[in-house]
């Protein structure tokens, strides 16, 4: 029998995390700042240029996320693929707010992307 009895806590959105965190206790006013970092998703892009996605996964890098880009990226063989970003909603947040300092192609990516993330949370 274990002492610490480790599981896994399914947490899926946002109001998942505020309950998780508020069963155990902690600090009503730390729940909005803690509960974004307990949802993870994994989000893809699609026909993204391939300088966009290179720009894309270093920005997420820079915050600790990560972004799946094609293996040939690098050399700009296609013009553009599907790309995954993968990361907490905070620093998905983030990532929006990032990438709407870039020029306008990026811009657009990073109006659609807050969108999409204010329609799922």
């Amino acid at each position: 029998m274990s002492k610490y009895n480790p599981s896994v806590v399914n947490v899926e959105t946002l109001d998942d995390a505020r309950v998780e965190i508020q069963k155990i206790g902690s600090d009503p006013e730390s729940i909005e700042i803690m509960a974004p970092k307990a949802v993870s998703k994994v989000i893809k892009l699609e026909n993204i240029v391939l300088q966009d996605a290179i720009i894309i996964k270093q920005d997420m890098l820079s915050l600790g996320g990560e972004v799946a880009i094609p293996r040939d990226a690098f050399e700009l063989r296609e013009d553009s693929s599907d790309i995954l970003i993968m990361g907490t909603l905070r620093q998905l947040l983030e990532l929006v707010e990032k990438l709407n300092r870039h020029y306008p192609r990026i811009k657009a990516i990073s109006k659609e992307l807050s969108v999409f993330l204010s329609d799922i949370y």
